[in-house]
């Protein structure tokens, strides 16, 4: 954590990885919101669709930009690591969104705003807890694995 302090290319990196994130959680919390909005689908579901093409944008995303210089790997390796992190950033994801909805729609029912449902407040705030968790996760791994050909310029 550190060098994400000291070292300015690796600071820049974590901001590009941020924003690729925040990108992804638009895709995310979208399809999330659709599939289960119009389709009906549990929380659990609606979320592992999303994150999965969430997935595939920030694989693009960061193989391109934040990374630039970490194509030293074929694709087809570098996504496989990149999807093992991930897989293992949904199985962080999966119980977060499971055990945390229930709460968070009893507070919102409690608080009774009549902005929006309790439903859709707590799956939103369940979610973006979930998304805070994993993102800190695989950028770490991400970036010490699927991404370590990267040179690391000494601050």
């Amino acid at each position: 954590m550190s060098n994400i302090i000291t070292n300015p290319q690796e600071r820049t990196r974590f901001l590009k990885f941020m924003a690729v994130g925040v990108f992804g959680a638009v895709i995310d919390f979208g399809i999330m919101n659709l599939f289960s909005k119009l389709f009906g689908m549990a929380l659990v579901w609606a979320g592992t669709i999303s994150f999965i093409c969430a997935i595939v944008s920030n694989f693009i995303w960061n193989r391109y930009w934040t990374y630039p210089d970490s194509r030293s790997r074929p694709i087809s390796r570098q996504l496989i690591m990149f999807f093992v992190v991930n897989v293992a950033g949904l199985a962080i994801r999966l119980p977060i969104l499971n055990f945390l909805e229930p709460p968070m729609r009893a507070l919102f029912e409690r608080l009774s705003l009549h902005i929006f449902t309790p439903e859709f407040l707590g799956k939103n705030f369940t979610l973006a807890v979930a998304v805070g968790v994993v993102m800190l996760w695989n950028f770490f791994v991400n970036r010490y694995w699927t991404y370590n050909d990267v040179d690391k310029v000494k601050s």
